[in-house]
């Protein structure tokens, strides 16, 4: 499901790049393709998952410790119905808390770190969506990045930066739980609120609303919904095409 967690993650990207002040095109790009990335991390809790392997030992190092610390949460915070499990994949980095927790991190370690850290934050989120999405992304989304660095304004842009950089991780991990949800396994993204004796209650939708990763629903209908929604939503573009769709009408007016 790697590639369908990083598109999505591009459209809410996309969707939220303008709320957090980055409106021009090559902004929303980068800020979309840092979202996608990270839409990927929460999947670092797996020592197969794309996250996982991208830096070899160094990600297989953190993968082996966030597998340990899920573990050790889930063994101390389980409800009297939560099922018998190891707490690693498809836990503590799958909640709402897991989210917030890091983009705040992000945020404040940006603003601390200066342009190393930021660089750092976004070619590692443009690494992990180029190893989902293709290599496209690294001339793109590290292309627009580039571009908005050198015509920023040093002090106020790299304030602007520093935040967005926290919102774009946020987003795109919990982007990445929304799509968990969707899926026969479900998700505990609202850990620790207790559900039916459950902390860890794995919400997911009416079973016919379900899909099972890999398969038929999700590579013949969601993947291509969101490829085309991936394209409308860059800034720009569905102006041009109602422009276009126009142009024919106004000249057989006239």
């Amino acid at each position: 499901m790697g590639r369908t967690h990083a598109l999505t993650g591009w459209c809410a990207g996309l969707v939220a790049a303008p709320m957090v002040g980055a409106g021009s095109v090559h902004q929303a790009v980068a800020f979309a393709a840092t979202t996608a990335g990270f839409a990927l991390l929460p999947d670092l809790d797996h020592p197969g998952a794309g996250a996982s392997r991208l830096l070899g030992p160094v990600t297989g190092a953190l993968s082996w410790l966030l597998r340990r610390v899920s573990a050790a949460l889930y063994a101390l915070t389980k409800g009297p119905r939560d099922e018998k499990h190891t707490g690693t994949h498809r836990h503590m980095s799958h909640t709402l808390l897991f989210a917030l927790g890091l983009g705040a991190l992000t945020m404040w370690g940006t603003r601390a770190g200066g342009w190393y850290a930021v660089a750092g934050v976004v070619l590692f989120g443009v690494l992990l969506a180029a190893d989902a999405l293709g290599d496209w992304l690294l001339f793109v989304g590290g292309g627009a990045t580039v571009w908005w660095a050198m015509t920023a304004s040093a002090a106020g842009e790299l304030q602007q930066l520093t935040g967005w950089l926290g919102v774009a991780v946020a987003v795109g991990c919990f982007t990445h739980c929304l799509g968990d949800a969707l899926t026969e396994s479900g998700c505990p993204f609202l850990f620790p609120v207790p559900i039916a004796g459950e902390t860890w209650y794995e919400l997911r939708p009416p079973a016919f609303l379900r899909f099972r990763t890999g398969k038929r629903v999700e590579n013949l209908l969601i993947f291509p919904v969101f490829v085309v929604l991936a394209i409308l939503l860059v800034p720009g573009v569905w102006q041009a095409l109602t422009g276009l769709l126009e142009q024919p009408t106004v000249q057989a007016g006239q």
